[in-house]
């Protein structure tokens, strides 16, 4: 006696018809991504270039040393401050990704199916509603993992070229966000809650503003709550040891029982005596400050990251729960 054996469902005949669904759209994405990743290259070469040429011409970059050299290092200033605009622009594309991925998956792959009806056509080819939408899910998600850690490859290797009169500070904004694990938590969150709002929203205009409006939000209160997320550093004393590369989240004044003083009378500007003054009335005796090392910078991505994930993960959950109770 012999027994049938069913087949183990598979995505990769929906994630084909995805692929083929919208290979336009990755096709244009594809193009500009190389595109980008291409212009790294070439600008990191001629900011290399260019900081050789400046070198081997012996000029300070202070001047000072007659105007041939003063000219020479205001060319070079000028340069290198462009090239530092340009990649903190090309930085700020990569952190819009999150919300436009979460757009497009809400609006154009997921609402408008369900909006226009075309999704029973896959749901009555052996497709489940789970498979098809984990096939909208996944796919989006390799390719823009991929193409992103590629990108963010490519702006670290050229912010790390010669050293450059604009140094990059690993806690800004754009190198933070575009550096480490926290660019791909924000994708896999703007992933999730995409398909979530598409499912139940199922309108594709509505869709996508709302969810690149939530993507948008939770990347803002992000930026604001980032230096809380892991316990900072602190430094206190009569006069402070400022180092530098260092992230200041709060600094202030500490009164003779260990009070902290955030702000007061006699921080407005005065002289020396007054100062000094207003510090003995108000019982000032040191100042302290609160600031993430670099050696915070992994802490930091791996928290916000986590959370991320977290985040992403409840928002999963929930889609196909939604999904399975529409769908019976």
């Amino acid at each position: 006696m012999s027994t049938l054996t069913q087949p183990r469902p598979s995505l990769r005949g929906p994630a084909r018809v995805v692929l083929r669904q919208h290979r336009w759209t990755l096709w244009i994405a594809g193009g500009l991504a190389l595109v980008a990743l291409l212009g790294l290259i070439a600008l990191a070469l001629r900011s290399s270039h260019v900081a050789e040429v400046f070198a081997a011409s012996d000029c300070p970059v202070d001047g000072g040393a007659g105007r041939r050299c003063d000219q020479t290092a205001r060319n070079y200033l000028d340069s290198m401050f462009t090239y530092r605009r340009v990649l903190d622009g090309f930085a700020l594309a990569l952190m819009a990704l999150p919300a436009l991925l979460s757009g497009f998956v809400a609006g154009p792959m997921i609402a408008r199916e369900l909006e226009t009806g075309t999704f029973r056509l896959s749901w009555t080819q052996s497709v489940s509603p789970a498979r098809w939408l984990a096939a909208k899910l996944a796919v989006p998600a390799a390719l823009i993992l991929a193409g992103t850690v590629a990108l963010s490859a490519g702006l670290h290797w050229a912010r790390s070229g010669p050293a450059v009169p604009y140094p990059v500070e690993w806690y800004s904004m754009p190198v933070f966000t575009t550096t480490g694990t926290v660019l791909a938590g924000h994708i896999m969150f703007g992933l999730c809650v995409g398909a979530l709002i598409g499912i139940l929203v199922r309108r594709t205009l509505l869709a996508l503003a709302l969810t690149v409006f939530v993507t948008g939000v939770v990347g803002v209160s992000f930026a604001g709550l980032r230096a809380r997320l892991w316990p900072p550093s602190t430094v206190t004393g009569a006069n402070l040891d400022v180092r530098e590369n260092i992230w200041w989240v709060e600094t202030g004044h500490l009164t003779g029982n260990g009070e902290r003083v955030s702000q007061g009378p006699c921080d407005q500007a005065m002289s020396e005596g007054d100062r000094a003054r207003c510090f003995a009335e108000h019982d000032i005796t040191g100042h302290y400050l609160d600031y993430h090392p670099a050696s915070h910078f992994w802490p930091l991505q791996l928290v916000e990251t986590g959370i991320l994930l977290a985040l992403a993960t409840l928002a999963l959950a929930l889609a196909f729960r939604v999904l399975r109770r529409r769908t019976g």
